[in-house]
């Protein structure tokens, strides 16, 4: 006999019993009058009355009516980015997160290695974290790919781990109608029983039924026609309200058409200026503002990303699960009072009893940032013609559109008066030393530079200026650091350093935040009015939307999947 029976059948006593509540049953749809018994990390009951398990050992939460859930599955995250999660995860157990699916792709730059590392970071704190394997090093799309045979092979095998719970975002155009060296992942994905991500921002007809062969689940709907096409094509469809986009509307538009067990809630990410004010408790609450029900968005934050990526063990109270309960003070609010992660009580009145844990990263990690940026990296020899740009239009979207730069000794300069700066993705890998560099309009730079080495899905240091020699000290600064953000004029007038991986900072969260906010303030400073310009910036390598971006030897042309130059020729 298990050591939850006993409990269950009321002849021995809870180690946790969470008495008066309204627990949901996410299986039908229902809150009911039951207490929640927890033996070790397990729900051992649910008992219409727990007084017969209360010990004299046993602890009590008396929660006096308020609605009782499971623990919330942000299904689709990016925790290898902008923060190291060791130190922020206290924020995520205080908007009720008690596991959390992320991506790895950044961390996934440094190889197989850098992947294990991250799930070594993670696998110590008292919230879950599952790992979806990473396939963008596999891409040849646009420039050779970057794993070798060897690390090919270590990532596919990786799969085998129970913590890596399926294969990270694929971006439609590497996939459908091309063979890809991703393909091995995908099957031995498929044969292991664990879903694959896709990124299908634009994907729809015929090519998104190809598409559908491939991947399990998407993120990308941004309109109800988006997210019932999606499930007709037998896609498990995850919205999305984060620091990158807020799509819970569209979702919200579609639910009378599309079960709510074929839909799951996600964040794409939180920043650290946004993780203070909570993780999925929030995502929840928008939810059920856009007009879900209160029982459905929770399901779609508990039991239906559970399912969708095998954790049997979670997602539910039902006995024999891991004991992750959240106790809500306002359902409709999604107001977090209590909250226990494993069996252990990790947040009481709305704060966490635990907090940020040190790491020290392997030599690797703070090392991963090499560049000898100088004059000849921001030149771009002139010619007659009028030079192709990118276009900044709303978001993470990008347009192709013509530039008359001036011309000086032979060379196209940058002119912030006409709104014409200079953009450069330089390969920040040891050893490598590609770069390209085209022109950016819209952006609205007026004077000075900035640099950054979070690019999606490229190993590089993306650099905007309105001058060269700006360009090249912000560039100098960021490899100073080892990794981060750096704005820089005569000085260096702002920055953050990012020195795990060049990609997160090792700082509190709040320092993080105050140092990203001066990074915005000193690019507002300067005339910079887009939205959200630190996204526009890290994004400007991002293929997965079009339709121009920078590659490492040209403009990558999203729509044709070619390469092109600075000439329009």
């Amino acid at each position: 006999m298990n050591e939850l029976q006993p409990v269950a059948l009321g002849t021995q006593p809870a180690d946790l019993v969470i008495m008066d509540g309204r627990v949901l049953i996410p299986e039908i749809g229902e809150f009911q009058s039951r207490d929640v018994a927890v033996v070790n990390n397990r729900i051992a009951a649910l008992p219409t009355n727990g007084d017969a398990v209360v010990g004299p050992d046993t602890e009590v939460i008396h929660v006096d009516g308020h609605a009782v859930v499971p623990g919330f599955i942000d299904a689709h995250s990016h925790l290898d980015i902008h923060q190291c999660y060791e130190l922020a995860y206290h924020y995520s157990l205080e908007g009720g997160t008690t596991t959390v699916i992320s991506e790895c792709a950044s961390f996934g730059m440094l190889g197989p290695e850098g992947i294990e590392e991250f799930l070594a970071a993670t696998s110590y704190l008292p919230v879950t974290v599952r790992v979806t394997a990473p396939p963008t090093t596999l891409f040849d799309t646009f420039e050779p790919k970057e794993a070798t045979e060897e690390q090919a092979s270590e990532l596919i095998a990786l799969l085998d781990d129970d913590r890596i719970v399926g294969v990270g975002e694929t971006d439609w155009i590497h996939a459908v109608g091309r063979e890809t060296p991703a393909e091995a992942l995908y099957e031995r994905a498929h044969e292991l029983g664990k879903p694959v991500t896709g990124h299908a921002a634009g994907c729809r007809g015929e090519k998104l039924a190809a598409f559908a062969s491939i991947i399990d689940n998407d993120h990308e709907a941004i309109s109800a026609e988006g997210a019932v096409e999606r499930a007709e094509n037998g896609v498990h469809v995850v919205g999305r309200s984060g620091s990158v986009r807020d799509d819970i509307e569209a979702l919200a538009d579609a639910t009378d058409r599309i079960d709510p067990a074929e839909c799951s809630l996600s964040t794409d990410g939180v920043w650290p200026r946004d993780l203070a004010d909570g993780h999925m408790n929030r995502v929840v609450h928008r939810a059920i503002e856009a007009g879900i029900p209160p029982t459905e968005a929770i399901r779609m934050a508990t039991l239906s990303p559970a399912r969708h990526f095998g954790l049997s063990d979670r997602g539910s109270l039902a006995p024999g699960n891991v004991a992750d309960v959240v106790v809500l003070s306002d359902l409709e609010d999604v107001r977090v009072e209590t909250v226990v992660s494993g069996g252990e009580i990790v947040v009481r009145n709305g704060s966490a009893t635990v907090g940020p844990r040190n790491r020290e990263y392997p030599e690797l990690f703070y090392d991963s940032v090499s560049l000898d940026p100088d004059s000849e990296t921001f030149s771009v020899r002139a010619f007659d013609e009028p030079a192709r740009a990118i276009t900044l239009e709303s978001g993470l979207l990008t347009g192709e559109t013509r530039v008359s730069p001036p011309v000086e000794n032979g060379e196209f300069r940058a002119d912030s008066g006409s709104d014409i700066l200079k953009a450069t993705l330089i390969d920040r890998r040891p050893d490598h030393n590609s770069a390209f560099t085209g022109f950016l309009t819209g952006f609205g730079l007026d004077s000075g530079a900035v640099a950054g080495s979070i690019t999606w899905e490229r190993p590089g240091v993306v650099v905007v200026g309105a001058d060269e020699t700006a360009m090249e000290r912000a560039a100098a600064r960021v490899e100073e650091m080892g990794g981060g953000w750096a704005v820089a004029a005569e000085e260096v007038v702002a920055e953050l350093p990012l020195r795990v991986g060049g990609v997160c900072s090792d700082l509190d969260v709040e320092q993080t935040a105050t140092l990203l906010g001066t990074i915005e303030s000193a690019l507002r400073s300067r005339g910079v009015g887009v939205e959200n310009p630190l996204l526009a910036l890290q994004t400007l390598s991002f293929p997965g939307v079009p339709s121009l971006k920078l590659s490492f030897s040209g403009y990558a042309d999203v729509l044709s999947r070619e390469i092109v130059g600075v000439s329009p020729e």
